[in-house]
């Protein structure tokens, strides 16, 4: 089976169950301070799974593009991948664990025709927050699946959020498909680390709503008035089983990714097979790596690589991949991270037309970061000449500064006859992901679960933001980006020069106006080409469904956008510009405050 015959028959078996289809939704979050990345479906549907209403419905199939970061030390292995597609069914308060657990065994079992005996099932065993799920086991066991391929685990494996603090939460149900050699004996399950099972879909219950309690570090759960469901297959994993691979990498989508790189390498054809097993962690790694770089950079929010956020990921992700490339021997002739984003494009752009419009953009941004990249090794390879041993903390400096990876230093010093201090190394590189992680603790602090009074009006003032930047400046402002917390509002958009004090006061001025004015804010439900003739402002892109929401403020402001806002300006208080500078080439960001 190929990705796009399953993801076809997904979407078929959903449509016929009353589900609309929604299209898959930018990798970089809009208006989330709580992730770099959308990590999963339910990123963009974050207000419709705490109330808002959809303006497809409340039965919803999608596959989602996404990026997953955690693991990035771990591809090269046979699953782990950087970037994948998501397929996910959803309900928003409307059917519950019986319809999602039915509809999940039909798929797999009549549509796929998988065999009942290869099922697994795992479930929420409860502790103090929430109750034991015996109702989905219950379900499971109705519809034909034997009691002991059942397992209850514990938050670790079988509850879902939230992700951050706050937000929705709930116990999940997985489905496993049996891989292990033979008939499984009892000796393994679900979740160890056998290898005898793989996971191909997650049903979450988010039924629960977690909030922080009176002292620091607890928690209550509280149940949701509407109750979602939130599921997701794995597109790549899920082939792979079905096509009888063990190795993600053989199928469709990326195999022929691996035969490019070894078509640049000129290795013949009969040895293809050969020359992937003896090169195999390297061919994944440069495939996984510079795939996922071409669609973050080809997002309709795509950003360039940089040393800060997204863009940190994005470099890395480039480096890691040519740094592979050299070991691989790659002709130095040959920008594979160009070749291979054209061979990505080539390949993608059917299901994700985003890659041919920002084609260009892609290449030359592929092509500059392995160009600029080439003469930082080069600037290292110079410092490395200059030790005269090497400890651990040298060993580090060479990795944060020049990119070298500790296998690199490793080689060039036993040329020298030298030994590295590995466990030093270690307690740098600990050191390093400690201050990181702090960092992204106070960074994300909160959740996407933040439908704080705050966040509303921070929400809202965006609106008023971005009329009064096109009023002051010019009809050439367009939202490039937008970030809300409980505290400020951060808002790109497109202007080629900094803004004049001047400008900044009358930007300030229109929108304090407009709040002093008291205008309601309304909602309607329109089609895209309903919305556009109405003079509303936003992207319209691929993302959106047949229907959007469109807020307006009085007659002042027409947006398209999912929500939360205040019923009336008059409650946002003072508007303060606090910072106004430079986000990327042609892009300016405001830093911006409610008092």
């Amino acid at each position: 089976m190929t990705t796009t015959e399953l993801k076809e028959q997904y979407f078929k078996f959903f449509e016929d169950r009353g589900h609309s289809r929604l299209p898959s939704y930018p990798l970089i979050p809009e208006n989330d301070p709580t992730a770099l990345f959308t990590t999963a479906g339910m990123h963009p549907l974050i207000p419709y799974l705490m109330g808002e209403n959809h303006p497809a419905g409340t039965r919803l199939v999608d596959v989602q593009k996404c990026i997953r970061t955690g693991d990035i030390d771990e591809v090269g292995d046979d699953t782990h991948l950087t970037l994948l597609e998501m397929l996910g069914n959803w309900s928003l308060g409307d059917y519950y664990k019986k319809e999602a657990i039915e509809w999940s065994f039909e798929f797999l079992t009549q549509e796929l025709k998988i065999s009942v005996e290869k099922i697994y099932i795992t479930c929420f065993e409860g502790d103090q927050d929430v109750p034991r799920d015996e109702e989905s086991a219950q379900i499971w066991q109705e519809k034909g699946i034997l009691a002991d391929h059942i397992f209850f685990l514990g938050k670790k494996d079988n509850f879902w959020g939230p992700v951050g603090q706050e937000g929705p939460c709930g116990p999940d149900t997985e489905i496993f498909y049996y891989v292990g050699q033979g008939e499984w004996n009892g000796s393994t399950c679900p979740g160890d680390d056998s290898g005898d099972f793989v996971e191909i879909w997650n049903n979450v219950f988010m039924g629960y709503q977690r909030k922080a309690g009176r002292e620091p570090g607890q928690f209550e759960y509280l149940e949701m008035k509407q109750k979602n469901v939130d599921t997701g297959m794995g597109v790549e994993r899920a082939v792979a089983v079905l096509d009888g691979y063990s190795d993600v990498y053989r199928i469709d989508s990326i195999w022929e990714l691996v035969e490019t790189v070894m078509n640049v390498l000129k290795v013949p054809e009969g040895d293809f097979e050969e020359f992937y097993q003896d090169h195999k962690k390297s061919l994944r790694i440069l495939v996984d790596h510079l795939r996922a770089a071409t669609f973050i950079l080809g997002d309709e929010r795509g950003v360039t690589p940089s040393n800060l956020d997204q863009g940190y990921i994005l470099r890395r992700l480039i480096r890691r991949a040519v740094r592979h490339a050299k070991k691989l021997e790659i002709p130095q002739d040959v920008c594979i991270s160009s070749y291979l984003g054209k061979a990505t494009i080539d390949l993608m752009s059917g299901s994700y037309p985003e890659l041919e419009r920002n084609r260009k953009f892609i290449i030359d941004e592929l092509f500059k970061e392995e160009e600029k990249f080439e003469k930082t090794l080069e600037r290292g390879l110079k410092e490395f000449e200059k030790l005269e041993r090497v400890t651990g903390q040298d060993a580090f400096m060479l990795f944060s500064t020049y990119g070298f990876p500790l296998e690199l230093t490793e080689e060039l010093s036993e040329d020298k006859g030298l030994k590295i201090d590995k466990l030093a190394f270690a307690e740098e590189f600990k050191k390093h992901q400690d201050l990181s992680r702090k960092g992204g603790e106070k960074r994300f602090k909160g959740g996407l679960g933040d439908d704080s009074e705050m966040s509303k009006k921070y929400h809202t003032a965006t609106h008023l933001l971005h009329q009064a930047l096109k009023e002051v400046l010019g009809d050439h402002v367009e939202q490039k980006g937008s970030n809300i917390t409980a505290e400020r509002l951060r808002f790109d958009f497109s202007h080629p020069e900094k803004l004049t004090d001047e400008e900044k006061q009358k930007v300030e001025e229109l929108v304090n106006q407009k709040i002093s004015e008291a205008l309601p804010i309304t909602i309607e439900e329109l089609t895209v080409d309903e919305a556009k003739a109405s003079g509303a402002i936003g992207l319209f892109s691929d993302r959106y469904g047949d229907k959007v929401k469109v807020y307006s403020m009085g007659e002042y402001s027409k947006e398209i956008c999912g929500g939360p806002h205040v019923k009336n300006t008059k409650d946002l208080g003072k508007f303060k510009i606090k910072k106004e500078k430079a986000s990327s080439s042609g892009v300016r960001r405001i830093k911006a405050i409610l008092e």
